[in-house]
């Protein structure tokens, strides 16, 4: 084998290993995002199914009605 090949194998070696080591890192980094997107998947669930139900209607004459008892401004209908 001459230099030029050998020096040739070698780069070619040195750059496979530093591409995939780059690919690996790059893995890392991009699951955090997939957490976020799964996380705001959940919350816009949960606000989907509160607005299209009875429950957060619920939820919110419950907070109304409390927040006018501490503040002294409600009476126990939420009104």
């Amino acid at each position: 084998m001459s230099k030029l090949m050998l020096k040739a194998s070698v780069n070619a070696k040195v750059w496979a290993n530093t591409s995939v080591e780059r690919m690996k890192a790059r893995a890392d980094r991009g699951q955090g995002a997939v957490e976020y997107l799964g996380i705001i998947v959940v919350v816009v669930a949960i606000i989907g199914v509160l607005m299209t139900t009875n429950f957060g209607n619920t939820i919110a004459g419950a907070i109304t009605t409390q927040i006018g008892k501490i503040t002294g401004a409600g009476g126990e209908g939420g009104e």
